[in-house]
């Protein structure tokens, strides 16, 4: 059974253009604005009785849970203007050492953001020597992406469509784009499997794309529960160090460090304007960056057909589970016929969030799955590296 149902059913970025880096706000105080939590688990743990937001006493700030900025784990943070979708995307990123050098790019779950990826970047760096770029990204409506025009629509093909206008916008001369592995985590992954066939039309090079913590079957199986376990969140916090402490202390987040620089880009300030404030909220500090009870609508969008569209990618494939997961029919025939490359990162440490728990071996994973499907460009002529599947 997979982390995902288990949690539910126990109430649980080659070169960009020269754009200005916007890191003014490098200091942790501005880092402390954006956010939420995932739908496919890591929601929080059995539903408790909360004190009304008149009578509990406001929690001062832990220490242990200071804010870290990303500038310690990209090196450079950009702003994106996407005229066509209405948006302002907010990139982290860094660059590969040579102009020819491929470039991962992750895509996060709903209620997440871009920062969430920060200790796996840093560390796929390091064990690609910086041949490799990373890129990560606030979607709409998350992080500090914002929008000229309503951002509520969070359905599949809107996703897919702002993910696809991203990369080309990033990189509009396809002959000159790199060589591109994309990495979605749970909803992400689901967005990466529907762009990836978009982006092979339109003449992109994908080397693979790997799925981090979700199958389509046990994902559908969770969303009735949804409500509950939504019912277990708290609805807002006194900072951003008891948003941090929360995570950590009901095990959503294992990864403390990973925590203090992923978090404070889901929570904002309680009077801003990005999300609308409720009756529930009033009395915190801050708030949720993206209600999830919000995002509802689009649930039943995300994960159907995930399985049969995963294994009909013309690209290499990677899932990476949490845990000993059930896979679903599809899936379990694929892996028998040998259609993707399954990694299983068991531990009592390593939970929904793996590339937060466990970035070190999860980075490894990557390298190696990018250098044997890297694909190698010679007079346009694409060649497969051996072990491509």
């Amino acid at each position: 059974m997979s982390s995902l149902y288990r949690s539910a059913i126990s109430a649980r970025i080659a070169k960009l253009p020269q754009l200005p880096p916007s890191y003014e706000d490098d200091d942790e105080k501005s880092e402390i604005a954006d956010g939420i939590g995932e739908l496919s688990t890591g929601m929080g743990p059995p539903p408790l009785p909360r004190p009304s937001t008149s009578t509990r006493k406001p929690k001062p700030p832990n220490p242990e849970f200071k804010p870290s900025s990303p500038a310690s784990y990209f090196s450079q943070a950009l702003q994106i203007s996407l005229p066509t979708r209405a948006l302002d995307v907010r990139v982290y990123y860094t660059p590969p050492k040579y102009d020819n050098g491929g470039v991962i790019v992750f895509h996060h779950g709903a209620g997440y953001a871009g920062t969430s990826f920060a200790c796996l970047a840093k560390e796929i760096s390091e064990v690609m020597r910086d041949n490799v770029g990373v890129l990560a990204f606030d979607a709409r409506r998350h992080g500090k992406t914002t929008s000229s025009q309503s951002d509520e629509d969070l359905s599949i093909n809107v996703l897919v469509d702002d993910f696809c206008a991203l990369l080309q916008t990033i990189y509009p001369d396809v002959a000159a784009a790199p060589n591109l592995m994309l990495v979605g985590h749970s909803m992400g992954g689901s967005v990466c499997v529907r762009a990836c066939p978009i982006l092979q039309q339109r003449k992109y090079n994908i080397a693979g794309v790997a799925v981090l913590d979700v199958v389509e079957g046990t994902a559908v199986e969770a969303l009735p529960h949804m409500q509950a376990i939504l019912n277990s969140r708290p609805e807002g916090f006194d900072s951003v160090e008891e948003a941090i402490e929360w995570h950590v202390n009901t095990g959503l987040i294992h990864n403390p460090i990973s925590a203090r620089v992923s978090i404070p880009s889901i929570v904002v300030p309680a009077d801003s304007p990005l999300t609308p404030s409720t009756r529930a909220n009033i009395g915190f500090k801050y708030k949720w960056r993206t209600p999830l009870r919000s995002t509802a609508p689009y649930w039943d969008s995300w994960f159907p057909s995930l399985s049969s569209l995963f294994l009909g990618l013309r690209s290499a494939r990677l899932l990476v589970l949490a845990g000993a997961e059930r896979l679903d029919t599809t899936l379990m025939v694929g892996q028998m016929q040998g259609k993707f490359w399954l990694e299983v990162m068991a531990g009592s440490g390593v939970g929904h969030l793996v590339h937060e728990d466990d970035p070190t071996k999860l980075a490894e994973i990557l390298a190696d799955f990018w250098r044997r499907n890297e694909r190698i460009v010679v007079r346009g002529n694409v060649i497969k590296a051996v072990g491509e599947v």
